[in-house]
């Protein structure tokens, strides 16, 4: 597998798309071994498209290719002024992983934040993730939080 970065262009996703990002979101859930319903799946996508919804999506493009995407929000914050950008979900196609268009999708999502005055993006992963994790240290800091969370 080659590391030699590689140069994509990040866009925002179109509805011509789907069928392409579809087979990364369902990765991206095994990966989290998770199984969320077509019903979560085609509500999400209808978000990316609704302009009252504070939620978005960026893909990664080789040509007319997906090559993965990333998922972020807007909201307010408590702890500042301005809003707070959450990249919700961050996938790559296992074939270009180590290539840099993580970083790229990232530094995407960093640039829409700056561009909305955003007072921090941050992000959450899996302490397993350890391969995404050399990619995140690299680009954030880790400010030791730990995540709990409660069943409704």
């Amino acid at each position: 597998m080659s590391t030699t970065p590689i140069t994509v262009s990040i866009q925002f996703v179109e509805q011509a798309h789907y069928a392409q990002w579809l087979p990364h979101w369902l990765s991206y859930q095994v990966f989290y071994k998770v199984e969320l319903s077509e019903e979560i799946t085609l509500k999400t996508w209808a978000r990316f498209f609704d302009e009252k919804e504070p939620v978005y999506c960026a893909v990664a493009m080789e040509g007319e290719k997906v090559l993965g995407f990333v998922h972020y929000l807007f909201h307010r914050s408590t702890w500042a002024e301005s809003d707070f950008c959450y990249l919700e979900d961050l996938f790559v196609s296992p074939d270009i992983r180590g290539r840099h268009v993580g970083k790229q999708l990232i530094e995407f999502v960093n640039q829409q934040a700056k561009q909305r005055d955003c007072a921090r993006l941050y992000w959450h992963t899996q302490e397993t993730n350890l391969r995404g994790q050399r990619l995140y240290n690299w680009v954030a800091e880790k400010p030791g939080v730990i995540e709990y969370r409660m069943a409704l």
